[in-house]
């Protein structure tokens, strides 16, 4: 997963739990909505300064927002217990 994506997953999965919509988003942070929307569907490479914004209205540290996701459970290991 390229950096972008792992922004726009984390962004939006952050603003929905926080109850908030894009534009609203937007405002508090005093940046445009669409850049936000695309922002979210890794359009764009926001920078530094922009994250900061971001992570300050949701509430998290700007490397939250860039921060992969734990990989899926490795299937290998659950078939080798299965026996087949």
């Amino acid at each position: 997963m390229e950096i972008r994506e792992v922004l726009a997953v984390n962004l939006r999965k952050l603003r929905q739990a926080k109850g908030l919509s894009q534009e609203e988003l937007a405002h508090r942070a005093e940046i445009d909505r669409t850049y936000i929307s695309a922002l979210e569907r890794s359009v764009y490479a926001a920078g530094i300064e922009v994250v900061d914004r971001l992570a300050r209205v949701l509430g998290v540290e700007a490397a939250d927002l860039l921060r992969r996701p734990p990989p899926a459970g490795d299937k290998k290991r659950g078939r080798s217990q299965s026996g087949a």
